[in-house]
């Protein structure tokens, strides 16, 4: 992710998240050294993104989004599987992230790569004080 990709990374965060980040957070994100975000481009035009950081020998997701017209193409799955490979590249021992309750859509697709329930934080979002689930997949 660069710069020039942070008004579409918005657009799709905006439309994608009852509390979206900033554009600032997203400028920030750039800077930070324990970010690692990439996008999706159809024709220039960004379709998804998705981001982690880097702590220790850890990475935690911090978010992931598709274009709701794009979606069911698969471009969440690469996004993934991107993070997936730039962690094992790191010498990451796993992956963790954090995943509504109610968003089924997006466990059943972490499930489906392997991530693993691990725990719960409770009223964990703030919009509507809804529970997390923990999320792990662990490398070998």
């Amino acid at each position: 992710m660069e710069e020039k990709h942070i008004d579409g990374v918005c657009r799709i965060e905006n439309a994608c998240f009852p509390v979206p980040w900033s554009k600032t957070s997203f400028l920030k994100e750039l800077k930070n050294k324990h970010a690692i975000y990439f996008v999706a481009l159809e024709d220039d035009e960004v379709v998804g993104f998705g981001g982690m950081w880097h702590i220790i020998n850890e990475g935690n997701i911090t978010n992931i989004a598709v274009d709701e017209k794009h979606r069911r193409k698969g471009i969440a799955t690469g996004i993934i599987d991107k993070l997936l490979e730039t962690a094992c590249d790191l010498d990451m021992i796993g992956l963790t992230l954090e995943v509504r309750v109610s968003n089924t859509a997006a466990r059943t697709l972490y499930e489906k790569i392997g991530f693993r329930m691990e725990g719960i934080r409770k009223e964990y979002y703030e919009d509507n004080r809804e529970d997390a689930l923990i999320m792990w997949k662990y490398f070998e």
